[in-house]
């Protein structure tokens, strides 16, 4: 199995990676993606387009770390895109990866975005807010990530699973800011005041508060730019239009971020390409854009935003917890389990 998951990814690249007439092997940079492919390919392109360097991009959709162990020296892949970083750090601790050494990245990016040793670099960020009823919550009435354990929300709460990447970061956020112990006493007052089971996605929530099952919902927040500008299915932009996006802990530690991100793998044979690569993308073109296709926040300072996304305000986020919300996350999914968050709402 080994030699066959090697094999495909040889024959992947080969695929896509031919080289243009007089151009050589020094002048390609392979690259692997968690990343849609629609979201990059203006970013790649206009990188090719200034350098000269051709980027052949496989989309990844799961197991990328594991197709990456099973590849070891062998793996094609010089540098990957990924979101999230527990991914990042698991990809680090794997030792599939090696520094990034760069002047340009390092004062691009500051160095909350960045894994003290080089290993990653965080390219933009999402924020898991709160998305409130215009009619329902009267401001000021959720602030804090605590609150949604306060009794006055009993039955007004509605989330995707516990279990997923999003909420899973949150409670391992929430772990590294109070103890394991306070996490797991404050998941079992927000399961207490769940309207419904946890179901569906980001989207969903924002539905139910429409319809009335819920009044406070968790979301990231570009899924409320997706909804607002969504011309295919116009009722969700009714659903976004009903309700206001709280920015939590905003008098504390700042509301809580995750990353999308790149690195270097260690099987890199393009590696000065690879990385003129993340020193692009750290750069104002593609931070304006990376973070406008999908309506997050640019981390270089100064970045432009997209008019929708600056609609939203100014906010202070908790990029110091990145590392904390890593090392934390098998203990929070072990807590989703021990509070039962998952089943009927309710006490657990």
């Amino acid at each position: 199995m080994r030699r066959i998951a090697v094999l495909l990814s040889v024959l992947a690249f080969a695929l896509v990676s031919a080289p243009w007439p007089g151009a050589s092997a020094a002048e390609e940079v392979n690259l692997y993606s968690y990343r849609e492919p629609a979201l990059i390919k203006p970013i790649l392109d206009e990188f090719t387009r200034q350098t000269a360097i051709k980027v052949n991009s496989v989309y990844v959709d799961k197991g990328m770390l594991e197709r990456l162990k099973a590849e070891g020296t062998n793996s094609p892949a010089d540098a990957v895109l990924t979101v999230d970083v527990g991914r990042l750090e698991d990809m680090a601790e794997a030792g599939v990866l090696q520094p990034i050494k760069s002047a340009a990245i390092d004062r691009n990016i500051p160095a909350q975005y960045r894994h003290p040793d080089g290993l990653w670099v965080g390219l933009t960020t999402r924020a898991r807010v709160f998305l409130v009823s215009k009619d329902r919550v009267k401001p000021g009435e959720i602030a804090t990530y605590a609150d949604l354990a306060n009794p006055k929300l009993k039955g007004r709460i509605c989330t995707r699973s516990g279990k997923h990447d999003y909420n899973v970061s949150l409670i391992a956020a929430m772990i590294d800011r109070h103890g394991e112990a306070a996490a797991k006493q404050w998941l079992s007052g927000v399961k207490a005041n769940l309207a419904r089971k946890p179901q569906g996605s980001d989207r969903s929530q924002a539905k139910a508060i429409v319809e009335g099952v819920c009044d406070v919902a968790l979301l990231n927040t570009y899924y409320v730019g997706h909804m607002a500008t969504n011309e295919k299915e116009p009722e969700q932009k009714s659903w976004v239009n009903s309700a206001s996006i709280v920015f939590p802990d905003q008098a504390g530690r700042g509301a809580h971020v995750n990353i999308s991100g790149a690195a270097l793998t260690k099987s890199a044979r393009n590696k000065a390409q690879a990385i003129r690569l993340v020193e692009f993308l750290s750069e104002d073109f593609a931070q304006k854009l990376y973070a406008e296709l999908n309506f997050e926040f640019p981390v270089k300072p100064g970045a432009a935003l997209h008019p929708l996304v600056a609609s939203w305000g100014l906010f202070k986020a908790d990029a110091p917890g990145l590392l904390g919300v890593a090392k934390h996350r098998a203990a929070a999914s072990r807590l989703v389990d021990e509070t039962g968050f998952d089943g009927a709402p309710g006490g657990s």
